[in-house]
């Protein structure tokens, strides 16, 4: 039977639940807000909430109940003088537990234990904490920055701008399309050039050829003419030789 047992045990024993809830305790008066399962913000929700009960009395016993549990004296300074004069008009409700769902894994509820009153400064320290890790930035990479700027700038003085640009375009156009026609001017004065010289060419060919032809028929009727002169004497000598024969028989 457990009646009137309210402690939730949390997978734990009596003394390392302590510690763990110790812990939560210092973590939450130090950061004002804490992310843990739902089971265990509940169980620490009113171990908080006692010690803000203490800081609100401000005698010398609260601050040793309050250390008893903290075991940090700054810990014990910051929530007399800082965290509970917040909640001096407040009877209660001084911590805000906001549900974020399942956790990845084992399924686990997750929650938000946070204080009441303290958001701003949550997202001031949060703040604080990326312009501090700004500041950080080791040498090299500040330096690395300043050379690509200075580049940079140096480029952009040496760029001429965008109109000089077009203009220069423009002339370059311009003079690209005067070019063109004297081109063809010229392709059409050599175009005739070429068709009159392949003409005389082949005029001087025909000559030549008919010269060659001239020149064998000439020699052709010479051939027949000393035949035709020959064949007479061989007639002649040959009878002559004949009718020596004829006699001596």
């Amino acid at each position: 039977m457990r009646h009137r047992n309210k402690t939730k045990k949390l997978g734990r024993t009596k003394s390392h639940r302590r510690a763990t809830l110790g812990n939560m305790a210092r973590s939450i008066i130090e950061h004002q807000q804490i992310k843990t399962t739902l089971a265990k913000a509940k169980a620490a929700r009113s171990v908080i909430e006692r010690l803000i009960t203490f800081g609100k009395k401000d005698t010398v016993a609260a601050r040793r109940q309050a250390f008893k549990l903290l075991q940090n004296h700054l810990l014990v300074k910051k929530l007399f003088d800082e965290v509970a004069p917040t909640f001096a008009d407040r009877k209660g409700g001084y911590t805000r537990v906001i549900k974020l769902g399942q956790r990845r894994g084992d399924g686990a509820e997750l929650a938000v234990l946070q204080l009441v009153g303290f958001e701003p400064m949550i997202v001031d320290e949060k703040k604080s904490a990326g312009k501090k890790k700004k500041k950080e930035a080791p040498a090299k990479e500040k330096a690395e920055k300043k050379a690509t700027e200075e580049k940079e700038v140096e480029a952009k003085a040496e760029e001429t701008p965008v109109e000089e640009k077009v203009e220069e375009e423009k002339e370059s156009k311009k003079a690209e399309a005067k070019a063109k026609p004297e081109k063809k001017e010229k392709k059409t004065k050599k175009a005739p050039a070429k068709k009159e010289t392949a003409k005389k060419e082949a005029k001087d060919e025909d000559k030549s050829k008919k010269s060659a032809k001239a020149k064998e028929v000439k020699a052709e009727k010479k051939k027949t003419e000393k035949a035709r002169e020959e064949k007479p004497v061989k007639d002649k000598a040959d009878t002559e030789t004949a009718e020596a024969e004829e006699k001596e028989k």
